[in-house]
């Protein structure tokens, strides 16, 4: 009854399509409900709606929701497994006489590559195709209305009919390869299956926590993506690693040896009856997919698995994901949501998958190899093909596609490196895939595919291989904005439908609508896809009227003073445009290559995807490469990748072990992977593959004893895994660490049976190039010196091998436009590929043809340039920290800050690491360069680096952030500054991490650092740093640091920090020329500031000219505010007048933290993607007193002020500006540990809600947003217990936007530790606004053994022993607006 019930259903709705579409109908819902027995079997819910511009186009959605149809599901999908295997080793058919088909589904365009039958008689052997992957008034499926075209048009079967709107026939087709975006809009848009997760009591809320920073630190609202689950289950259950367990527990608790060789205590095993009730209700409430994530899972993995068959037996969920299974590594909030996605993705592939049936005929399943592809690079059989699998599933395509095409063309080809006729080292090359919403770039060097076992995707870690994508979202549909004097390049994007201009849909202005202005995109070789008809070509006189109107609306709006005066051209502009979207792509090729310590200078370019040959070449010469490389099928080369890829299967399993001395394997390794790889190739033999056609990959994942940074190393027959390990820690983070352990973490086997890889093309000789070939069509096109009026247009099918076309030209593939470049030219292959050799950038100047600073104008081109160009180094500046730090502070924490600033000293661009640091810096910087320049001193000589931490002396925050600062020289002078700022653990003091609650004196909190060369002529001077930060010791009752070796790491790894920056910079100089780069220096800061001045004049305009606020400290101490605005100029003082004296204890805070916070704040008001620099702070006068708690006396304590103050000192600005309520205020400073370690973090709280958004939970806010350790690896690394990690449920102030909830974190030391807070907003609430209620307050409570609770009050330290727990609960955010009232 149920499968005829399903048959009727497919039948019914079939019917209601026939009639809606052809109709046109505007609006239709069918609700089809099929009953057997009174219980619902089958419940479709179908909605057909007319194209919006707005969002993507959704014609179904049919859900199953009961046991009934989901064994049918299951059933239908296993009896599959069968009838494939015979037909899924299809070796992509070579002799089969049939269509294969590898498919794209990307978010703009869909591609279809097809390898024709060969037994048919002349013609091509295979053809490609390309058509919009939204077009619901045409098509309901892209994938299956390429294929029908194909076989429309190229079958020679006379009985098979493949007209659209029926069932396509699927006796030729012999497979399909597919890449699916399809789950990863589906996260995106966070409109996967209806889910629950099932974890660990206490620990439910750890995967909306996450890591506790906020994606965006000036943004308000601290905006994440929503969860993908809807109900949590928390189960009483416990596992405790036997390693740091009290001897006592090892005799009381039930122990057992797990998948990673060590002991486990079984404290709480789950109660399976009450679990089966709780999965009933969950069934009952809709939902239809389990998560089931328990803490140390990939340890002992029993209790997953019971709970798991208890939802199997209690049926109605379609998709039940165990983590072990899914991805055993440790990590809780990571393994927690990779199980999540696939549990809430899975179920969508297989609607999908369901709907791409019903295109067909019922012998798809049966008679067609279909598989996807993974985002680690391999194929799955449709039926082993997982959600969490699938969120690279399109972009894996092209970086195989490139790899098994392109790699080592440079040497067929008279490589541009080789000065003799040796052979070399072939090429890498980073592939540049240029779609129409995004672009992803990638790398590969001939070795082994580039993999990452963890990224995040919609603020979700999937933890599972994946290739190193970087993706950044610049397409060829990027919209494009002219705001603020800067021209602005996405992330919007017009997608495929409406599209940009050009598309006829009344579309966006994009990227693509640039190309076509410019003639760089020629219509008539473009295909006519567009318009009502689906024929008309792309709309030019469109594209450049949207420019037209673009210049008028500027034009009328002023502009800025400091533009250049002249009024740009359409052409000008569309090619402004063209560069600043060039700029935004090249900064993730940058970070790709030397964020790993290589050179990108000696890579080749892999230019594929839609819109990337029209770039690749421009892109090229600003990076400096001087190779680009374009396939024939560039245009879709990741579906031509498909054709070509291998089928893999992955088995992987956890450890803890230290590798052997010698570098072997001990006996259980041995006997793991040999297991892992029988494991991994039974299953490709089970999906038909011969055993002799699998080769098989081995790896360990391996890290130094003490840190967290993982590297999966592949089994070398030339080198031991130690050796191989060393050399990729070296070459990425620049040093070793000699004497250490190497621990495995993971055991990992890859089976592949590789697919086919086309042969390298026969070099060509130099008489073999037949030089430039006959134009096929001139047309008018605009370049970077201006318009040319009869560029040459070449027909690719019309090129010959050894043909030579020089720049400027055109070269038109059949689905893509190659635009050859000035000053480069290309060389057709024997394969008809691309090989073009780049020439030099003619837009570097020397020193005597520069313009003087002031002689040049300011350019909204140039400015944007400028912007992705500065901000760019800070991040590689920081990238750089945080591969050769050592500590976890900065390797893991991300506790630093890196800035570059002009000759002056005046802030220039800081990458957003940590809001404290922002304003803070500038100050060092500055004291410094006067220092040193001052009568009497030595000065600074090139190799000098300076080093400070002063707060009230020398511009320092507190004292554990160290400042390096490192000037700049080019042609003997100083031109620029570069400084890092980092978080050192321990600099000495009274308490362990120099962080201590009840200090009363500057000395008491560690190192104090003034001005000191900490490199003097390019050495580093050990021994006086040394010294420096063992001189606390000197002091009764203080300590030198602790952890010498950490901060020298650490030292090192800043310095290195700011010597990339510097090579940076002065490349840069090289590239523009020195005074064009200080020029617009100076334009950033100008267009920051006059950002900062217009917000100013348009709060005294809307609200007052005098703004007020007044707040407190929990001992009482005030902080208050005046702000007098200048309406007209958008000038202000800030008056700190009123706020109470300096302390005893440590929460004062030095001018420069008060700094950091106004510009943290004013960046925040301002509400754009502004220039972080000093311009922000140019309009602002601070009035701050001496000896308050914002400027105390220098041998004041001020630990507490930067991590605490600094909280409430941007409460009291943001409530100035009635912006929104205040946040938790505080960073709740924990630390502790024993005299064999320590240990320090900071705990997330609830954040304010304002005017339209309610506060986020679980947050950190305003000036602090590092990340927390991850409760497995915090049990893992120390003896402590996380009993809970959660929500603070109510605590978030009432309102009509409520306020964010702290959080309660509860931790058991499993030995006697010395715990430690350092707290506020413990007595006084943070304020709510506009009627809106407080937040509460937070707690610090001791929890003893005999269950008496102790408050321990916000400031506190002291000795805790087994069976007490410390539980922190932080303080919820304050509510905006008046509760809303009741209604009935």
């Amino acid at each position: 009854q149920t499968s005829a019930a399903v048959s009727q259903l497919a039948q019914i709705q079939a019917v209601i399509t026939s009639i809606i579409i052809p109709r046109k109908a505007s609006y239709c819902i069918g609700w089809c409900l099929v009953f057997v027995g009174g219980t619902t079997v089958v419940e479709s819910f179908s909605v057909f709606r007319p194209p919006l511009p707005s969002r993507s186009h959704q014609q179904s959605t049919t859900k199953t929701t009961t046991a009934a149809a989901t064994t049918t599901t299951r059933a239908t999908r296993t009896g599959i497994v069968t009838k494939m295997a015979s037909s899924s080793s299809d070796n992509n058919g070579d002799d089969d006489n049939k269509f294969h088909f590898a498919i794209d589904r990307g978010g703009t365009f869909t591609d279809v590559y097809c390898r024709l039958p060969r037994n048919r008689t002349g013609g091509p052997t295979e053809v490609v195709r390309k058509l919009l992957s939204e077009d619901p008034t045409h098509y309901p499926d892209a994938p299956t209305e390429g294929i029908r075209r194909v076989l429309e048009e190229f079958s020679t079967t006379k009985t098979a009919s493949y007209a659209r709107g029926h069932p396509v026939s699927t006796h030729e087709i012999g497979s399909i390869r597919m890449g699916t975006t399809v789950a990863t809009n589906a996260l995106l848009e966070r409109n996967g299956e209806p889910m629950a997760l099932i974890t660990t009591r206490g620990l439910g809320d750890a995967l909306q926590i996450g890591n506790q920073a906020r994606p965006d630190i000036f943004d308000l609202t601290c905006a994440k993506p929503g969860l993908l689950h809807q109900r949590v289950v928390e189960v009483e259950e416990r596992i405790v690693l036997a390693q740091y367990a009290p001897e006592e527990w090892k005799g009381q608790y039930p122990r057992a040896t797990g998948i990673t060789g060590e002991e486990v205590l079984i404290c709480q095993p789950p109660n399976l009856e009450q679990v089966k009730t709780d999965l009933q209700q969950l069934k009952e409430a809709g939902i239809t997919a389990l998560a089931i994530c328990l803490l140390h899972a990939y340890v002992y993995p029993q209790h997953e698995l019971a709970i798991g068959q208890v939802a199997e037996e209690i049926g109605g969920f379609t998709q039940i994901s165990l983590s072990h299974q899914v991805m055993p590594m440790v990590k809780l909030v990571s393994r927690g949501h990779t199980c999540s996605a696939a549990a809430y993705l899975t179920p969508k592939i297989s609607a999908y998958l369901a709907s791409f049936v019903k295109g067909f005929d019922d012998q798809l399943l049966s008679n067609v190899s279909l598989t996807f592809m993974k985002s680690d690079g391999g194929l799955a059989p449709f039926n082993d093909f997982g959600g969490h699998q699938a969120i690279l599933s399109g972009p894996a395509g092209g970086v195989v596609g490139y790899a098994k095409t392109l790699f080592n063309l440079d040497n067929s080809n008279d490589n541009v490196n080789n000065n003799d006729s040796s052979p070399s080292a072939p090429m890498p090359i980073i592939g540049f895939d240029m779609g129409g919403t995004s672009t992803d770039v990638s790398r590969y060097d001939g070795t082994s595919w580039e993999l990452v076992m963890e990224t995040v995707t919609a603020g979700i870690a999937i933890q599972a291989p994946q290739l190193d994508i970087h993706t950044v979202a610049a397409g060829g549909g990027s919209r494009l904005f002219w705001e603020r004097d800067m021209l602005v390049v996405g992330p919007e994007s017009a997608r495929a439908y409406p599209g940009p201009v050009a598309y006829r849909n009344n579309g966006y202005l994009a990227v693509t609508d640039a190309n076509v202005a410019l003639g760089r995109v020629i219509p008539k070789y473009f295909p006519s896809i567009f318009g009502p008809n689906e024929d008309e070509p792309l709309n030019v006189d469109g594209a450049r009227a949207a420019f037209e109107d673009m210049i008028t609306k500027q034009q009328q709006e002023g502009g800025s003073k400091t533009s250049s005066s002249s009024p740009r051209s359409i052409e000008s502009l569309a090619y402004g445009f063209l560069q600043v979207a060039n700029e935004a792509m090249c900064r993730p090729i940058r970070n790709l290559t030397q964020m790993k310590g290589y050179d990108i200078k000696k890579h080749g370019l892999a230019c594929f995807g839609g819109a990337g040959p029209q770039h690749a070449c421009a892109m090229a010469q600003r990076l400096g490469m001087r190779k680009v490389f374009v396939h024939r099928y560039s245009g879709i080369l990741s579906a031509y990748g498909l054709a070509l890829a291998d089928a893999n299967r992955e088995a992987q399993e956890p450890t803890a072990e230290i590798l052997n001395s010698d570098s072997s394997l001990s006996q259980h390794g041995t006997k793991r992977l040999q297991y892992l790889q029988e494991h991994a190739t039974n299953a490709l033999v089970q999906q038909g593959y011969k055993p002799e056609e699998i080769k098989v990959e081995r790896f360990l994942n391996l890290r130094y004893d003490g840190t967290d940074t993982a590297i999966m190393i592949m089994e070398s027959p030339t080198s031991t895994f130690e050796k191989s390990f060393e050399a990729v820690y070296q070459r990425e983070f620049g040093f070793t660490l000699r004497g250490r352990d190497v621990r495995i973490d993971d055991y990992r086997v890859r089976a592949l049976v590789p697919g086919p890889t086309p042969p390298v093309p026969k070099a060509l000789s130099k008489k073999d190039r037949i030089g430039a070939p006959i134009p096929d069509d001139t047309t008018r096109a605009y370049f970077e010196d201006g318009w040319h009026e009869d560029v040459p247009v070449y027909k690719v099918e019309n090129l010959l091998p050894g043909h030579m076309v020089t720049g400027p030209s055109i070269i038109v593939q059949p689905i893509s436009t190659v635009v050859i470049e000035l000053n480069c030219e290309a060389l057709i292959n024997a394969n008809g590929d691309l090989d073009i050799t780049v020439g030099i950038d003619k837009r570097k100047v020397s020193e005597e043809d520069e313009e003087d600073t002031t002689q040049i104008q300011q350019d909204p081109v140039q400015l944007s340039i400028f912007a992705h160009r500065f901000m760019g180094i800070a991040e590689q500046m920081g990238r750089t920290l945080q591969r050769t730090a050592i500590s976890v502070n900065m390797k893991e924490r991300l506790d630093f800050s890196c800035a570059l600033f002009t000759k002056g000293g005046c802030l220039v661009a800081n990458a957003p690491h940590i809001p404290v640091h922002l304003g803070a810096m500038e100050r060092a910087v500055r004291y410094q360069v006067e220092y040193w320049n001052s009568e009497g001193r030595e000065g600074l000589r090139d190799g000098d680096v300076l080093v400070s931490n002063h707060p009230q002396l020398a511009g320092g925050s507190h004292l554990p952030d160290i400042t390096v600062i490192t000037p700049v020289f080019y042609k003997g002078e100083i031109i620029f500054f570069v400084a890092s700022r980092g978080h050192h653990a321990d600099i000495g003091g009274i308490a362990p991490g120099s962080m201590p609650p009840h200090s009363s004196k500057l000395e008491e909190e560690g190192a104090m650092i003034v001005a000191f060369k900490l490199v003097r002529n390019g050495v580093f001077q050990e021994e006086g740093i040394t010294e420096v930060l063992k001189a606390p010791g000197t002091i009764p009752g203080s300590s030198g640091t602790r952890n010498l070796r950490d901060n020298l790491s650490d030292l090192r790894a800043q310095v290195a920090a700011n010597n990339a920056g510097i090579k940076l910079l002065q490349e840069l100089a090289d590239e523009y020329g020195l005074h064009h780069v200080q020029a617009y220096m100076n334009f950033i800061q100008q267009n920051a500031e006059t950002s900062v001045r217009n917000m100013l004049k348009d709060f005294a305009k809307k609200h007052s000219k005098r703004a007020h606020a007044v707040d407190y400290m929990d001992d009482g101490s005030k902080i208050e505010l005046a702000i007098d605005i200048d309406e007209e100029t958008g000038s202000a003082k800030f008056d700190f007048t009123g706020t109470g004296p300096q302390v005893l204890g440590n929460h004062n805070a030095p001018p420069a933290v008060t700094y950091s916070a106004v510009i943290y704040s004013l960046r925040c008001l301002v509400a754009q993607d502004i220039p972080l620099n000093q311009g922000c702070l140019a309009p602002i006068e601070f009035v701050i007193p001496e000896y308050t708690l914002l400027n105390p006396s220098n041998d004041a304590a001020v630990v507490g002020g930067n991590v605490l103050t600094s909280q409430r000192v941007v409460d009291v600005v943001l409530k100035a500006f009635q912006a929104c309520a205040a946040s938790q205020g505080c960073m709740n400073n924990l630390t502790f540990g024993d005299s064999e370690f320590g240990y320090y973090e900071t705990i997330a709280g609830g954040a304010g809600a304002g005017p339209n958004w309610d506060g986020t939970p679980g947050i950190h806010t305003h000036c602090t947003n590092t990340r927390i350790t991850d409760p497995e690896i915090l049990e893992r690394r120390y003896p402590v217990l996380l009993r809970e990690f959660s929500i603070r449920k109510g605590s978030g102030g009432k309102g009509e936007h409520p306020g964010g909830d702290g959080v309660v974190r509860e931790l058991e030391p499993l030995r006697t530790l010395t715990m430690s807070i350092l707290s506020e907003r413990r007595t006084l609430h943070p304020y709510g606004m506009n009627g809106g209620e407080e937040g509460s307050t937070g707690r610090n409570l001791l929890i003893r053994k005999n269950g008496i609770v102790v408050n321990m009050g916000g400031r506190c330290s002291g000795s805790m022993n087994v069976g007490e727990r410390l539980r922190v609960e932080t303080p919820g955010g304050g509510g905006y607006g008046p509760i809303p009232a009741t209604s009935s």
